[in-house]
C-alpha cells in the first residue's frame, strides 16, 4: 500500500504519520529529511544541490525529483510507502505517478488533511523546532517533557524564524494556489481523500485509520472532483484593468535553461532603458546584503531545506516596487509555474501594475543541450560566457571582474535533459495560459544573437504600456 499525506504546514502531518506508519507498517519518506541527508553525506545529488545554494540560487525541482527517485529505487517493493508532504505541485504528482508505475508499485491514495487557516495560524504560532535534529514540537499541542529541550536528542527547541503571522499567511496563500491542481489531478484519478484534520488528535487519527483500513481492504470511498470543489476553490486569475494601471512596460521573459533569455533580457533592457530583474540575482542580492528576506532564506538553507515560494514572491514584490521600475521592467526567471503566475498577477495588482506582454524564447531541446555543454560561469560574479557564442577575452578569466570561469556540474547532457523535462512539465501550462490571455509572443531563439534581439524588440513594439484591454486571465 503506497500513500501520500499532504496538507499545509501545521496541519499535523508529522504527528499522524508516526501513528499511520506504526499501525500499517508503512515506511515514512519526507523529502525534507532526504534532502538534508544528501547534503550532510555529500552525495552527488547533495553536492549538486549545495552548489546551487552556495551560489545563492534556488535548488531546481529536478534535483528533488531525483532524490525521491533514488530513494524509491532503493526501497524494498514489499514494504508500503507513506510520502510526507509530497507531491506539492501537479508536476511532482505526475512525476510520482510515473515513477511508481515504472517500478510496478501501485499508488493507492493521496490524503489531504484539511485544517482551517485560522486553526493553522493558532497551531503554527506555538511551534518549536529542534536545532539539532529538526524534530517538530508545540508549546501546548505536542509539548516536550522538559521545557525547551527535545525529547529525542536533547537539542535546544526554538521557534522558527518564519512562524510569524504575516509570513504564515503568505505561506498559506502559496499553499492554496499550489494544492488546488494537485487535488484536481488525484480527484480525476479517483485517488483523493479529503479528511477533516480539525479537532483533537485521537479523533483525527480515528478518521485516518478508518480510511486507510478501507484502502487496505479495497473498500475505500474517494472524494470526487465535485465534492472537492469547495476545497479546491481555484481562484480566477485576473489582471488589474488597464485604466487603473500605471503606464509602464512590464514584461515577462520565458525560456528553457540555455535558451539565451538572460542575454536577450540584457539587450532588451539596454535598448529600452528598463531594469533586468533576474530572480537568481535577486536571491543572491538578498543573501549578500543580509536583508530581512535574505536572513529568512538563509534559515531554510542552514536547516538543509528548500526556500519556499512565499519567500521568493516577497523578494520579487519588494524589487518591483523600487523607483527604477517606474517605466517598466523585464522579469526573468519568474513565474515558472501557474501558481507563481497567479502570485505575480496578485502582487502586480497591489502595485497598480499589469503585465504588458510575455516573450517566450523558443529553442529546441537539442540546441539547448549543445549550448549548455559549452557554457561557462564566473565563480565570483556569476557572469555567463560560452566557448562558442560568447567567449571571454582571456581563456578561463571573466572579462568583468577577473574571476575564474568554470563549467557547472549540471551542464552535462543527461542532467540538461532532466532539467528540460522539468521545464516542459512546469512551463508548458504557463505558456498555454499566457497564450489564452493574448499576452504571449513566441520568439525563434535559434540563429544569430542580433537577429533574435531584433525579433524580440519587434514583438515589444506591439505592446502598449500597461497592456492592451484583453480578456481576463483564466477565462
Amino acid at each position: 500500500m503506497n500513500l501520500a499525506l499532504i496538507g499545509p504546514s501545521g496541519a499535523g502531518k508529522g504527528t499522524h504519520i508516526a501513528a499511520l506508519c506504526a499501525r500499517y507498517k508503512l515506511r515514512h519518506v519526507a523529502t525534507g529529511d532526504l534532502f538534508r541527508e544528501h547534503l550532510q553525506t555529500r552525495t552527488a545529488l547533495g553536492i549538486l544541490a549545495r552548489s546551487y545554494m552556495e551560489q545563492g540560487e534556488l535548488v531546481p525541482d529536478e534535483i528533488v525529483d531525483a532524490i525521491v527517485e533514488e530513494w524509491v529505487e532503493q526501497h524494498p517493493a514489499a514494504e508500503g510507502i507513506l510520502f510526507d508532504g509530497f507531491p506539492r505541485t501537479v508536476c511532482q504528482a505526475r512525476f510520482l505517478d510515473t515513477l511508481l508505475a515504472t517500478h510496478h508499485q501501485p499508488f493507492d491514495a493521496v490524503i489531504y488533511l484539511r485544517v482551517p487557516d485560522d486553526e493553522i495560524m493558532r497551531r503554527v504560532s506555538g511551534r518549536l523546532i529542534c536545532a539539532r535534529c529538526q524534530a517538530s514540537w508545540h508549546r501546548t499541542l505536542h509539548a516536550p517533557k522538559a521545557d525547551g529541550v527535545c525529547d529525542l536528542c536533547g537539542g535546544e527547541l526554538l521557534p522558527r524564524a518564519d512562524d510569524i503571522p504575516a509570513l504564515i499567511a503568505a505561506r498559506l496563500r502559496v499553499f492554496h494556489r499550489t494544492v488546488g491542481p494537485v487535488l484536481e489531478h488525484y480527484a480525476d484519478a479517483r485517488k483523493l481523500a479529503v479528511i477533516d484534520g480539525n479537532g483533537p488528535t485521537p479523533a483525527v487519527e480515528a478518521r485516518l485509520f478508518e480510511f486507510v483500513s478501507a484502502v487496505e481492504l479495497g473498500l475505500a470511498t474517494f472524494t470526487t472532483r465535485a465534492q472537492a470543489a469547495p476545497v479546491i476553490a481555484a481562484e480566477r486569475i485576473e489582471q488589474l484593468p488597464a485604466k487603473l494601471a500605471r503606464p509602464s512596460l512590464d514584461l515577462v521573459l520565458l525560456g528553457g535553461p540555455g535558451s539565451g533569455k538572460g542575454t536577450q533580457a540584457e539587450r532588451i533592457c539596454a535598448e529600452l532603458g528598463l531594469p533586468h530583474i533576474a530572480t537568481g540575482d535577486l536571491f543572491r542580492e538578498n543573501l549578500k546584503q543580509n536583508t530581512e528576506l535574505g536572513r529568512l532564506a538563509r534559515t531554510y538553507m542552514d536547516r538543509g531545506e528548500l526556500v519556499p515560494d512565499d519567500v521568493t514572491e516577497a523578494m520579487v514584490a519588494e524589487r518591483l516596487d523600487r523607483p527604477d521600475t517606474q517605466n517598466g521592467f523585464v522579469l526573468d526567471g519568474f513565474p515558472r509555474t501557474l501558481p507563481q503566475a497567479s502570485a505575480l498577477m496578485d502582487l502586480t495588482a497591489k502595485l497598480h501594475r499589469r503585465i504588458a506582454g510575455v516573450l517566450y524564447i523558443k529553442v529546441s531541446d537539442e540546441a539547448i543541450i549543445g549550448r549548455l555543454s559549452g557554457r561557462l560561469i564566473c565563480r565570483q560574479c556569476q557572469a555567463p560566457y560560452h566557448l562558442q557564442f560568447k567567449p571571454p577575452q582571456r581563456a578561463g578569466i571573466c572579462d568583468t571582474c577577473g574571476g575564474e570561469l568554470y563549467q557547472r556540474a549540471d551542464d552535462n547532457p543527461n542532467t540538461v535533459r532532466a532539467r528540460l523535462a522539468t521545464f516542459h512539465q512546469q512551463t508548458e501550462p504557463l505558456i498555454s495560459f499566457y497564450r489564452r490571455a493574448e499576452l504571449l509572443h513566441e520568439i525563434d531563439g535559434e540563429g544569430d544573437l542580433g537577429a533574435i534581439s531584433a525579433r524580440c524588440l519587434e514583438a515589444i513594439r506591439h505592446f502598449t504600456p500597461a497592456g492592451r484591454s484583453r480578456q481576463p486571465l483564466g477565462s
